[in-house]
């Protein structure tokens, strides 16, 4: 069977949102190969915490590439206690410039309670204009439904939540089992 005609794995939708001193990642649990459900309970988001720094990472993409980056994330942090910063642009670095690692499909959300990055393959390092981020099948529609409502009362977490509830019902590969991580600093 050629790579053109089997389906692809598709799905999630990894939120990042910052506000009232706090960082919200949110993740669904849908995971789909085609038009099939293969598990609805994924856990997508992460708390790490390399030297006793707590950082939180969601991703999208394949789960065995996000675990491959997440474990050189945190090797990154242990080398680097507390600066999320530099760990992030040393990942992306060696994930554009690493043969084996260009070939990794996934992305990556972290957040140490106050910076708040998405992590590409491409080498980027992005800080979100708007103090929300999203990434994923459903990721538009959750950053659209999100940066409507950070002008509210809300705080951090019911607008991620409130986001995702809306990608769900838009996003056929994203569905509304959460996963939902909290920092501060």
């Amino acid at each position: 069977m050629s790579n053109d005609s089997f389906p692809g794995w598709h799905g999630t939708t990894i939120i990042g949102v910052r506000k009232g001193g706090k960082v919200v990642i949110a993740g669904d649990g849908q995971v789909s190969l085609g038009q099939t459900v293969i598990k609805g309970t994924a856990r997508k988001v992460r708390r790490l915490s390399p030297g006793g720094h707590d950082v939180l990472a969601g991703f999208a993409g394949s789960t065995a590439d996000a675990f491959a980056l997440l474990e050189r994330l945190e090797a990154k942090l242990e080398a680097s206690p507390g600066q999320l910063q530099r760990a992030a642009v040393e990942l992306a670095k060696d994930w554009r410039t690493d043969k084996y690692l260009q070939k990794l499909e996934a992305m990556l959300i972290v957040s140490d309670g106050v910076e708040l990055y998405v992590i590409t393959g491409a080498g980027d390092v992005l800080e979100p204009e708007h103090d929300v981020t999203a990434i994923g099948s459903g990721g538009n529609f959750a950053l659209a439904a999100a940066r409507a409502m950070m002008d509210s009362d809300r705080d951090a977490e019911t607008i991620a939540r409130e986001a995702m509830a809306i990608a769900a019902d838009i996003c056929v590969y994203t569905n509304g089992n959460l996963t939902v991580e909290t920092i501060s600093k």
